[in-house]
């Protein structure tokens, strides 16, 4: 019988980038479900603040997702802590922006350092627990942007399409050993970051070439990372799933 309650009772989960933005609501839809959290983000203080407000449930954890050393260490230490890792969302992300003539080598660095490399390590890092225990449920930000071309957006572009075929490759050497792995990939999320910079005529410019005319918010990422973490999504596997109000299908 599939279970549609969409509990994470019992389960343990990490989610990188979870002291803000799509991560934070992530963490705490996580919560609300039952599972217990580990709130992992570059910045201690600000993990630390989000794990205190989640309660009991939540731990917070420092980690540089660049860093193989950090990221096994990392799971290590939640494995130490509770015995398990089900779930790993990586939502830890950089969006740094220049067109493609002129863009600097250290961002374009930056930018496949954590949004690729980053996802990459964690997915690694927790293979070894969840493949042992025949049981994990991963879920990697991608966005639009993997999948349509958009100004200025030339490293991003590359880091989130990179994202989706390492996601599918996961998948297809994962999947049959219990370990499933998908994509999400929003429009504009309405995060603090994304209200400031898509503030004025830029952002009514950009919801106007979006079917339902708004930009999406963060708990509505949430929702679907919920699914997706969740028993019913147990057939789903190498998905990618496009939360951008039909701008992808124009």
């Amino acid at each position: 019988m599939v279970s549609l309650s969409f509990s994470l009772e019992g389960r343990t989960a990490i989610v990188t980038g979870g002291a803000s933005g799509i991560g934070a609501a992530i963490a705490t839809a996580y919560v609300e479900r039952g599972a217990t959290v580990a709130v992992v983000d570059r910045n201690l203080e600000a993990a630390t603040a989000r794990a205190e407000a989640l309660g009991a449930n939540a731990f917070a954890m420092a980690c540089d997702v660049t860093d193989p050393a950090a990221t096994k260490a990392a799971v290590a230490e939640v494995v130490a802590r509770t015995g398990r890792v089900d779930v790993l969302v990586n939502s830890a992300g950089l969006a740094l922006l220049g067109e493609a003539e002129s863009i600097a080598f250290d961002v374009w660095q930056s930018t496949l350092a954590v949004n690729l490399t980053g996802t990459f390590l964690m997915c690694q890092a927790v293979a070894e627990p969840m493949l042992a225990a025949g049981y994990g449920r991963i879920v990697n930000l991608a966005s639009q942007a993997a999948s349509v071309a958009l100004p200025e957006h030339v490293a991003y572009c590359a880091s989130k399409a990179g994202v989706l075929g390492m996601t599918r490759v996961l998948a297809l050497e994962w999947g049959p050993r219990g370990v499933t792995v998908n994509a999400m990939s929003p429009t504009v999320v309405m995060t603090d970051l994304g209200r400031a910079v898509w503030a004025g005529e830029k952002g009514e410019a950009a919801k106007a070439a979006i079917p339902t005319g708004r930009f999406a918010e963060p708990e509505e990422i949430a929702g679907l990372a919920v699914y997706l973490a969740s028993e019913a999504a147990a057939m789903v596997n190498g998905a990618d799933y496009r939360i951008d109000g039909g701008f992808t299908i124009v």
